[in-house]
């Protein structure tokens, strides 16, 4: 087996301390344990995403995840969709936050960029089923998204027009705290969109909550606004993907625009106390701030 990457490793110290630092020194072991159990053999380099690594095992992938809340329902939806949309899950082990998982390729819909939105609405339609039981609800979220939009928009020095904040405090209200026992993804964008020998395309990394199908989209537009950026009329760029993903998904788009309304005032005042991945200050970040200021003005109605 080869060396965890450098880079994989940095970033878990950076971001989880001394715990990070303690289970990177456990992963080796882990993974030669999880390839005996499983009969497994290595058989290409090892890649990683933000939390976790992905060992090729032929046909197969072994994936072992950083232990945090935040992933503990990945293979509940991966089991609920039985390949359905996403990749099978072979095998789980929960306690090392690890899986046996279908092989799919290294490229994402992002990369792909023709019909990304379309196919993603054909897979999200497959994807959104009756919940199974034991996953955590998207409601049980909306008190602190309130408490959190109210302390921002009185803390932090941003532009946006009260009546805007007012907006996406009424999602939170009117879609937020009722919401259908539907599984949903939970961060579906194009880039937990990988192609696939089964299937030409299959979702990957799901967070596994009950909530709205509509909150899906979300994070589809704003991955979709970034990657736009600096394209002629964006607005209108996005009002029409908005669209069309609404028709192939079969979702209400009214729903989606007030759920993009409230994720913008989210994303403009979580870039000004924390930065966006690689943008933590300067003209990167100011040019996304702005973006999210003007799509939170867009949206509201």
């Amino acid at each position: 087996m080869g060396l965890i990457p450098a880079a994989f490793a940095q970033s878990t110290v950076a971001r989880e301390g001394e715990a990070g630092s303690a289970w990177l020194a456990e992963l080796p072991g882990i993974i030669e344990d999880l390839l005996a159990r499983w009969d497994c053999t290595v058989d290409g380099e090892i890649a990683y995403g933000q939390v976790g690594v992905v060992v090729p095992v032929g046909d197969a992938a072994l994936k072992v995840s950083f232990p945090h809340p935040g992933n503990d329902h990945e293979p509940d939806a991966l089991e609920a969709w039985g390949g359905c949309g996403a990749i099978k899950l072979y095998e789980r082990h929960d306690a090392r936050y690890a899986m046996l998982l279908e092989r799919a390729h290294p490229t994402t819909l992002l990369e792909h960029d023709q019909d990304v939105v379309m196919i993603a609405g054909v897979l999200h339609r497959q994807l959104t089923i009756p919940a199974p039981d034991g996953l955590p609800r998207l409601s049980e979220q909306a008190d602190r998204w309130a408490e959190e939009l109210r302390k921002d928009a009185a803390e932090l020095d941003h532009p946006l027009p009260a009546a805007v904040v007012d907006a996406a405090l009424e999602v939170v209200d009117d879609l937020g705290r009722d919401q259908p026992e539907i599984l949903i993804h939970g961060d579906f964008h194009p880039r937990n969109i990988l192609s696939a020998d089964r299937e030409p395309w299959l979702a990957v990394d799901p967070k596994g909550y009950v909530g709205d199908p509509a909150y899906d989209a979300t994070t589809l537009l704003r991955t979709r606004a970034a990657h736009l950026f600096g394209a002629d009329d964006l607005i209108k760029v996005l009002r029409h993907e908005l669209e069309l993903f609404a028709e192939v998904a079969e979702i209400d788009p009214e729903r989606i625009r007030r759920w993009s309304q409230f994720n913008m005032v989210q994303s403009a005042f979580w870039g000004r106390r924390h930065g966006f991945g690689r943008a933590r200050g300067g003209v990167e970040l100011d040019d996304l701030l702005t973006l999210c200021d003007q799509l939170a003005v867009s949206w509201t109605d």
